[in-house]
């Protein structure tokens, strides 16, 4: 497999599929919903592979449970390695978070308690979703609502043992810190400055959503409006210490325009060419 340039990519809506064909734009990649590509052919394979001949492509699952308590769903799985298959994307990626239980899917990425018992769990997911792949994966750390008394680890030491266990990736989502570390009343740059940044494959970008409620600001992870500047703020500084690395500006609601989009992109590049100038300078 190979790796993401790093430079910004845009999540692919078949909205921009038009203005995509007629400007080339000079993104670096494009991700797309695995499962919005589970089908065996129609409209969406035929944007999709126009996409894929011209650019990088990363893939992102959001259907695959696995932090569930009962095994993976194996017919999703041999799904998702056809799409692999088919597409060859430069890199793929899921959430650590559980959305099904038994039969029933809840469309939602829940949050995990963080002990030994899960750790055990999602690695075993893990490797049991690298190996029927037959590629390496990454894991992206969630955007969370509430906390669990039983947890025993942080969420970051749950990451980077997780990552030194089964040899994934990690997906780091700036978006989700800062939301999670704000509805928490916990400090962003705390949580940074323990996450395992080194086994950092690629970054996400997106915009949320604020509600003031009587215990202070609710932050939701909405990707619906553009990167705050504050994210963008943590954004630069992660970048300063790992050097430019892949960037996805995620925006899936309320869809702007595509020069919206492309802007978010192109402010995402300039600061990974800052980075860069920096790290050859040092």
């Amino acid at each position: 497999m190979t790796a993401l340039p790093a430079a910004a990519g845009v999540g692919f809506k078949p909205e921009h599929f038009a203005a995509i064909r007629a400007d080339r734009p000079r993104v670096g990649f494009f991700e797309v919903h695995a499962e919005n590509y589970m089908g065996a052919g129609g409209l969406p394979h035929v944007q999709l592979a126009a996409i894929r001949e011209a650019y990088a492509l990363s893939i992102h699952g959001v259907g695959l449970s696995i932090g569930g308590a009962q095994g993976l769903d194996r017919a999703h799985l041999a799904r998702l390695r056809a799409l692999c298959d088919r597409y060859q994307p430069d890199s793929f990626s899921e959430h650590l978070a559980w959305s099904s239980h038994g039969a029933d899917y809840l469309n939602d990425l829940l949050p995990l308690p963080y002990t030994p018992e899960t750790l055990d769990l999602v690695a075993a997911h893990v490797d049991q979703v690298q190996e029927g792949l037959g590629r390496r994966m990454l894991l992206e750390n969630p955007a969370t609502y509430v906390l669990f008394d039983q947890s025993t680890l942080s969420e970051t030491e749950f990451l980077a043992e997780l990552a030194r266990r089964t040899g994934c990736g990690l997906l780091l989502d700036v978006n989700n810190v800062f939301v999670s570390c704000t509805n928490h009343g916990t400090d962003p740059r705390a949580y940074l400055a323990g996450f395992p940044l080194a086994a950092v494959a690629e970054i996400h970008l997106g915009g949320h959503a604020a509600e003031d409620l009587p215990s202070g600001p609710l932050l939701i992870d909405s990707h619906g409006a553009a990167v705050a500047d504050p994210v963008w703020t943590l954004y630069a500084e992660v970048i300063a210490r790992t050097g430019p690395l892949p960037t996805l500006v995620e925006w899936d609601n309320d869809l702007p325009d595509w020069p919206v989009l492309a802007a978010e992109a192109a402010r995402a590049d300039h600061l990974l060419r800052e980075a860069g100038r920096h790290a050859r300078a040092s």
